[in-house]
């Protein structure tokens, strides 16, 4: 009988080694990601074409498609890297985003009444966008040493907090309110997941909400944005001018859209119609499909990631895929409700889709980590899980 049962046990561990899933790239998230890119190259082209009659390859699309190739590589090599490179480099790679924070405060180029980009020659880069990045990194190493030392507790959870509030508080001198909620949220998501107990965010949020509203009345800038968020078609020549064009766009384009170049309101109507306004133009020239197959494709990439990051075993696996995620599709729906009228005026950028070289080389660099996750993590057949139930 013993005999005979460790016949059974060899002849399962012989199906797992032969059944064991191979690396490789996710094919729900490389799907919807590879769809994501293609038509951000699609719409960077429609966008900027119209402003750049002369040039056979428009300066703008030309700048997306370097952003592109820098951000393959990018994800390339954060496909590749080990967890443990990854975990160990998470620190100093925050502690570097930091000090470009500080380098824009100090010596950053002022766009729009905003200091928030470094010019070097031939190159002018957001470093805002590489802090959320390095943040989340480097929170989600954090979480994961103290939940192998056993502590949650008040003190590692406010060290983790003091991460994002570091950055947060630079974005903030900047001015960049949106980018600054939008770390401090994401990074808030993580210590959930962690383990947190949710009472304790209660009080630093109501913190933040007042904190929040005080940095809104006291500046005028953001004032502004949320008047025409309130009220666009009285401030429809000011504050609210990009909104109502949002919605000019939205309405042009109906249920199958004007076609795919034919969108006027790029025609220097909607302002950032190439950048944060991306997600109009796709509404105007392709329609309600294209903007429910946008939105469908992040909320696929939602569901992918996060499979991807509960099939992780190791802790900061999880995290950082988690936070990888997040990064990616949190800002793309903030982004929607912006261009939707539904939260006043952000500044958020639409992933992949969105002109921007830094933004698009940090969500590639974010999403060859998540597919780092899923490739060191796989899938197992569903056969060979139902065996070991079994057995």
């Amino acid at each position: 009988m013993s005999g005979h049962t460790n016949l059974e046990k060899a002849h399962v561990l012989q199906l797992n080694a032969q059944d064991e899933p191979a690396p490789g790239l996710d094919p729900g998230i490389a799907i919807t990601t590879t769809l994501l890119i293609g038509l951000g190259v699609v719409m960077s082209y429609s966008a900027t074409a119209a402003l750049a009659l002369e040039s056979t390859i428009p300066p703008l699309f030309f700048d997306h498609l370097v952003g592109l190739a820098i951000g393959g590589a990018a994800a390339t090599v954060a496909y590749f890297l080990p967890a443990n490179v990854v975990r160990h480099g998470a620190l100093p790679f925050w502690g570097f985003s930091i000090a470009l924070l500080v380098a824009t405060l100090a010596t950053g180029v002022e766009v729009n009444g905003a200091q928030r980009w470094i010019a070097l020659p031939g190159l002018r880069f957001q470093p805002g966008e590489l802090a959320k990045c390095a943040t989340l990194i480097a929170v989600a190493a954090w979480l994961s040493r103290q939940h192998e030392r056993r502590e949650l507790s008040y003190k590692p959870t406010l060290q983790a907090a003091g991460l994002a509030l570091a950055p947060a508080a630079l974005l903030l001198m900047q001015p960049d309110l949106g980018n600054a909620v939008v770390l401090v949220v994401l990074c808030a998501g993580l210590l959930f997941i962690a383990g947190t107990p949710w009472p304790r965010f209660v009080l630093p949020g109501i913190t933040g909400v007042i904190l929040v509203g005080l940095y809104i009345v006291n500046n005028a800038y953001a004032w502004r944005r949320v008047m025409g968020f309130l009220d666009p078609f009285r401030e429809a020549q000011g504050a609210g001018w990009q909104l109502v064009q949002s919605y000019v766009a939205f309405g042009q384009g109906g249920f199958f859209g004007q076609g795919l170049g034919n969108g006027r309101q790029k025609l220097e109507y909607l302002p950032e119609a190439h950048t944060d306004f991306v997600l109009a133009l796709v509404a105007e020239e392709l329609g309600l499909i294209g903007v429910l197959f946008v939105l469908g494709a992040f909320a696929a990439l939602w569901v992918t990631g996060t499979r991807a990051a509960r099939r992780a075993k190791d802790r900061f696996d999880l995290y950082l895929a988690f936070g990888m995620v997040t990064l990616l599709t949190v800002p793309a729906f903030l982004n929607a409700s912006v261009v939707m009228g539904l939260v006043p005026t952000k500044g958020l950028t639409l992933p992949f889709l969105s002109y921007g070289r830094t933004s698009l080389v940090v969500s590639c660099l974010a999403l060859g980590l998540l597919l780092g996750v899923a490739r060191r993590h796989p899938p197992r057949p569903s056969h060979v899980a139902s065996e070991e139930d079994g057995w």
